[in-house]
């Protein structure tokens, strides 16, 4: 099993929430520890007078980087799983300085506060009565500028898209980043906070190395392909394959597609020639070559979504139904024979057989481009009657779940 674990399906909700709180606490008791619960440490972050926050939360940011992707260069993490949360560039640079200028002024972070607060400290109470008001003024007013607050959406956008770079680059700069960081911030504490040549640990050099090397060997590992992933999960999933668990009757995926309580994605991975000589009803065009830019999209899907994949036959349906798995996307289905078998099914004789189709190419002659507005594109399910062994299951999602500190 592959980690992030489902910790629902494994603890129950109740379990779950044991463990969250418990990772809450000592996430609190560690920032504490580093002395975030007062107001004039942090603040004095701002000033150059004393880098903890820096320190605290980029050694943080660095030491949950190398483990993450050591993990999942190891094959025991589907980083795919692991919540990154979208980007929306303007909003989010204004939402930055307008947290700079309220930390500034009053000391603290959201989660900070909290912090002090639960230390019983006036000001962090005072502070996150403050931040819980600001939320619920948002709320109020969120509709007079929510063109804005949803506007530049970036998705899940890293630096190694930002850069077009190798995962492992970009985790080696930013350690290197954060050493030179951490370097200058004891010249900044030594000759602006006046804190005199403290003596520090010389162990720290050994951490510092360790880093280095951790993050040299990420880079040597590297990240897995998407048949990599296949790879690891082919001794679990090809049963499914081989006994024909994941392909769907027409009739059932047409009994789904009317149902107003489940959200279906219709994938069809054939030419853009075939799409448009006919395709099922919402049936969207993404070729296999291009299945990586919906994997974001249909891992954040609900619990209550399933995707079908469909070719002109199974082949390249197969092979998608492949690729999603490996990136994690569940409640996936193949259209069982395909748009070949829907047409023999739903077209009425309307379109002439081939005699000897290509594989996996349409087996009719469709004379013009209908797309979706032959009546079999979307036939009415109560007109056709078919016995089908019903193969859907939905599967409760293992991620992404949301994080942050607030």
């Amino acid at each position: 099993m592959t980690f992030p674990l489902p910790l629902e399906s494994l603890l129950g909700q109740w379990g779950a929430y044991g463990v969250y709180l418990l990772i809450g606490i000592a996430f609190g008791a560690v920032l504490e520890m580093a002395g975030f619960a007062v107001s004039t440490k942090l603040a004095a972050q701002f000033y150059f007078k004393d880098m903890t926050v820096l320190k605290v939360m980029f050694t943080g940011i660095v030491v949950a980087m190398l483990l993450v992707f050591l993990a999942t260069g190891l094959g025991l993490l589907d980083y795919n799983l692991v919540y990154v949360n979208p980007t929306y560039l303007w909003p989010g640079i204004l939402g930055g300085l307008i947290m700079g200028v309220g930390f500034i002024l009053g000391g603290f972070c959201p989660g900070t506060s909290l912090v002090a607060a639960a230390t019983l400290k006036l000001d962090g109470i005072l502070f996150a009565l403050g931040a819980f008001f600001g939320i619920f003024l948002f709320g109020e007013t969120v509709g007079f500028y929510e063109p804005f607050w949803n506007s530049s959406y970036m998705g899940r956008f890293t630096l190694m898209e930002l850069f077009n770079s190798e995962t492992g680059v970009i985790v080696v700069a930013v350690v290197l980043m954060a050493l030179a960081a951490f370097a200058l911030s004891e010249v900044a504490e030594r000759v602006i906070g006046k804190q005199g040549k403290a003596i520090r640990p010389r162990w720290r050099y050994g951490l510092a190395g360790g880093a280095v090397a951790l993050s040299v060997a990420v880079a040597f590992i590297g990240q897995p392909s998407n048949a990599d992933r296949w790879n690891m999960l082919e001794a679990e999933k090809q049963p499914l394959l081989d006994a024909r668990a994941v392909y769907v009757h027409p009739a059932e995926m047409l009994t789904w597609m009317n149902d107003p309580k489940i959200v279906n994605i219709l994938v069809d991975v054939r030419s853009e020639a075939e799409y448009n000589l006919f395709h099922i009803r919402d049936a969207r065009h993404v070729p296999y070559a291009e299945l990586d830019a919906v994997v974001e999209e249909f891992n954040a899907l609900p619990d209550n979504a399933l995707v079908f994949v469909m070719s002109s036959d199974e082949v390249q349906a197969t092979q998608a139904w492949k690729y999603l798995i490996a990136e994690g996307v569940v409640n996936v289905y193949i259209l069982e024979g395909g748009v070949n078998n829907w047409i023999t099914l739903y077209g009425e004789g309307a379109f002439a057989a081939l005699p000897t189709p290509a594989a996996d190419a349409l087996a009719y002659a469709i004379p013009i481009a209908y797309g979706a507005s032959h009546p079999a594109a979307s036939p009415h399910a109560d007109r056709f009657l078919f016995d089908f062994e019903k193969k859907v299951v939905l599967t409760l999602k293992r991620g992404p779940a949301s994080g942050g500190c607030g």
